[in-house]
């Protein structure tokens, strides 16, 4: 059971009155649409509007373009609610709930690429195409120690460097790079994942009630709630991780 909502709970967590819920509109497996200070559709989207109803709060949606965006607004508290990778290097500033979602992240190689297993790719002088400031951006910046990060802005930004400068591999979601690999006949993904990229709902350090109201929330939603959204919203690609 989650802890009560309280008047207390509503200043901290809601402090303009309104539970401003931070989406990430790049990844489209969790978010669907999203405006600012308008509507908003998506699994990410359904457990921010829950939220805002548990705690009978009006809801605003801010919407970013990339994670980085979205990371780098908590601390100057553009938002109160976020959904985003639970990254380790974002931990300074946000304190995440457990994961509601994970997400398998891989490597997609092009025509004629000897590139055959994971392993292979971290080697010298493999050149990897990554989206900056994206959670496997920096999972790969922890774990890779031979190969060369190449970063590009956005999803569309890695698949056009990747392509046009022949790089190695491109690194990203699973799912997404399914419908890279439609776009460069002859290219492969490789078996097995580099990441895991778990998804969290998340508050700006400095709220702890809020941050314990959402843990429980969110545990709670685990349950049965989350899977239930995935079958709703028909999203491949996404597993609940255990408790």
């Amino acid at each position: 059971m989650n802890a009560p909502v309280t008047a207390a709970l509503r200043a901290e967590i809601a402090p303009t009155g309104a539970l401003r819920v931070a989406l990430n509109r790049a990844n489209f497996l969790l978010v669907t649409h999203a405006t600012s200070g308008g509507d908003a559709a998506g699994i990410a989207a359904d457990l921010g509007r829950e939220m805002a109803a548990a705690l009978g709060l009006p809801l605003q949606v801010v919407a970013y373009d990339s994670p980085g965006a979205l990371a780098d607004d908590a601390a100057r508290g553009a938002w109160d609610l976020g959904f985003i990778g639970a990254d380790p290097a974002r931990a300074a500033a946000i304190a995440f709930s457990e994961p509601y979602v994970e997400i398998e992240a891989t490597y997609l190689v092009p025509a004629g690429s000897s590139l055959r297993t994971l392993a292979e790719v971290d080697r010298p002088g493999v050149r990897i195409a990554v989206a900056r400031a994206t959670a496997y951006d920096h999972a790969l910046q922890r774990t890779l120690q031979a190969a060369t990060i190449v970063h590009a802005d956005g999803l569309d930004g890695s698949f056009h460097l990747f392509a046009e400068q022949q790089l190695d591999a491109l690194a990203g979601l699973r799912v997404r790079l399914e419908q890279d690999q439609a776009r460069l006949p002859g290219s492969r993904l490789l078996d097995g994942c580099c990441a895991a990229i778990q998804q969290a709902a998340a508050v700006p350090r400095g709220r702890p009630a809020a941050a314990a109201w959402v843990a429980g929330f969110i545990a709670a939603a685990k349950a049965g709630r989350v899977a239930a959204l995935i079958a709703a919203h028909g999203v491949r690609g996404l597993r609940v991780p255990p408790a």
